[in-house]
């Protein structure tokens, strides 16, 4: 029973750390197959700032608009690029997980030094220090589970340690609880989601390995397994193989990698780009302000009531 407890609460402790990771805002992108506005307003504007946004007068949300594109228009040309937006998107989400990799890293470093030690992980984790061999395969399965459990966590930390120095600091943390919102932690959230959804381990993951076996056989499909077939197809299966290859999982779990950013900045130019020059000037934003605002790039709406200086 106490080996059940365990277990049980390890592989919960696991799966909330890794839920900012996994869960992100191409989850309701499209209703069936229709595109939901509603998506676009919370990626850009936040679920709570977006009712405050709508009760701001036309004036007072022109004047956030404009302070909003001065921001992502780097080069100060008036003009907002594909590079520049694809850029802001990428901050956007990486400071949303920083503020929450700042916030847990204050409860796991024990003693105040700047660094969380694998041995302060694992005491506040899991209350102890959990150590098994890298070996040693254990008879019970449900110890041997943990062992695997464990000793991917520990590769995860160690990759996660870039700078040599024994633990980890803010930054490194992020890219320890957050490995899908950095960069060089890609090949950790690729391991989790195949070994999670492709069945057949050939490295790909096809849309009833996506989908999984949900419905008995003469079942119609639910509506859940319709709006999920178009995410696949409209979402993620850029090249329409019928397949997720490595890039497309990316796409998949870390919605802030830079090809899914630059999939959205030249979405956004697409719907917006008036006069066919490539880019977003001033004044195509204020036409198409709904357009804008519905978008990741304004993250939904928060940052419309930050200074300056908070981003």
């Amino acid at each position: 029973m106490e080996h059940h407890l365990l277990l049980l609460l390890l592989m919960l402790q696991f799966e909330v750390g890794q839920l900012d990771s996994q869960k992100h805002p191409h989850e309701d992108h499209y209703i069936g197959q229709q595109h939901n506005p509603d998506h676009d307003m919370a990626v850009l504007l936040g679920e709570e700032s977006t009712k405050a946004i709508k009760k701001l007068s036309p004036a007072e949300l022109r004047e956030k608009i404009i302070e909003i594109v001065k921001k992502i228009d780097t080069n100060g040309d008036s003009l907002l690029s594909a590079e520049e937006i694809t850029l802001w998107i990428q901050h956007v989400y990486r400071k949303y997980a920083l503020e929450d990799a700042e916030e847990r890293f204050a409860e796991f470093d024990l003693n105040k030094d700047g660094l969380v030690t694998w041995e302060e992980y694992g005491s506040v984790a899991h209350d102890q220090l959990v150590n098994f061999d890298v070996d040693t395969v254990l008879e019970d399965p449900e110890q041997e589970s943990l062992r695997q459990l464990l000793l991917k966590e520990k590769r995860r930390f160690d990759f996660a340690d870039t700078d040599g120095t024994p633990g980890l600091n803010v930054t490194e943390f992020l890219a320890f609880t957050h490995p899908s919102e950095v960069d060089y932690m890609a090949d950790f959230a690729i391991e989790d989601v195949l070994n999670e959804y492709d069945t057949d381990k050939d490295g790909f993951i096809t849309l009833s390995e996506f989908i999984g076996n949900v419905r008995n056989e003469g079942e119609s499909p639910s509506q859940w397994e319709l709006e999920e077939t178009v995410r696949f197809k409209e979402l993620y299966d850029q090249d329409k193989d019928g397949r997720l290859d490595r890039d497309e999982q990316l796409r998949w779990v870390a919605p802030n990698s830079y090809g899914s950013a630059r999939e959205e900045a030249l979405h956004l130019i697409k719907e917006m780009d008036q006069d066919g020059d490539g880019q977003i000037s001033v004044s195509e934003v204020l036409k198409n302000q709904e357009t804008f605002m519905n978008s990741e790039v304004t993250d939904y709406g928060r940052h419309l009531q930050l200074s300056h200086d908070e981003l």
